[in-house]
C-alpha cells in the first residue's frame, strides 16, 4: 500500500527507516469511483493526495458549463488544489478521479506537522511546490507561443501516456483547444 510512497520519497532525500514509517503512518488508503469528486468549488480543501493508481483531476466550469483543466496527477504523484489547502479559502475548482483510483490521504493537520517536525519531508514539499511551479510556468509561456500540434507534441514528449488516459474533452480543456482540433491533430499524427 505504501510501497510507491516509499520509494517516492527515498528517490528524493535520505531517509532513516523510522522516518519513513512515521511519515507512512500519517497517510490512509482511499479507493474512489471513476469521476467521484474529491473536492467541491466551495468547499475548503482538507488533504493532500498521493495517487498509488489512477489519476486526479483540477478543474474549474465557467458560467457557460465549460470545463477547463488545470491539472493531472498520476500513479506516483502528489495532488491537491494548494491554494485553498494553504488558505483555507474555498477551493474555487473542483478535484475528482478520472478512473478507478487508489489514493494515500493525509490531512492539513498531519502534513504541516511532519513539515514542521522531520526536515525530510520539509525538503520534498519544497521539491513538490517547485516542481510545480515551474511546470506551471513552462505550461503557461510554452503553451502561449504553440499551435496546436507544437501543444500536442509537448504533451507527448513529456507525459507520453497522457493522450491515452485522458478523454479527449479533458485533454483539449487542459491543453487550451477545442475537443475537435484536438482530434484532427491526433490524426495528423
Amino acid at each position: 500500500m505504501y510501497s510507491l510512497l516509499e520509494a517516492y520519497i527515498k528517490s528524493r532525500t535520505s531517509i532513516s527507516d523510522a522516518s519513513l514509517k512515521l511519515i507512512c503512518s500519517h497517510f490512509e488508503q482511499v479507493k474512489t469511483k471513476r469521476n467521484e469528486l474529491l473536492l467541491r468549488y466551495s468547499d475548503v480543501c482538507q488533504h493532500y493526495y498521493f495517487v498509488n493508481k489512477g489519476c486526479i483531476r483540477l478543474f474549474t466550469i465557467n458560467k457557460e458549463g465549460i470545463e477547463t483543466t488545470r491539472f493531472f496527477a498520476f500513479e506516483g504523484g502528489f495532488g491537491t488544489a494548494l491554494p485553498s489547502l494553504i488558505e483555507q479559502t474555498p477551493a474555487r475548482e473542483y478535484m475528482q478521479t478520472i478512473e478507478r483510483s487508489e489514493l494515500l490521504r493525509i490531512s492539513r493537520k498531519n502534513f504541516y506537522q511532519l513539515v514542521d517536525t522531520l526536515p525530510q519531508f520539509a525538503f520534498i514539499y519544497r521539491q513538490i511546490l517547485e516542481l510545480g511551479f515551474i511546470t506551471a510556468q513552462k505550461r503557461i509561456y510554452g503553451f502561449q507561443g504553440f499551435d496546436a500540434l507544437e501543444k500536442v507534441q509537448w504533451v507527448i514528449q513529456h507525459q507520453p501516456d497522457f493522450l491515452l488516459r485522458v478523454s479527449n474533452k479533458m485533454a483539449a480543456s487542459y491543453l487550451g483547444l477545442s475537443p475537435s482540433t484536438l482530434s484532427r491533430v491526433k490524426a495528423k499524427l
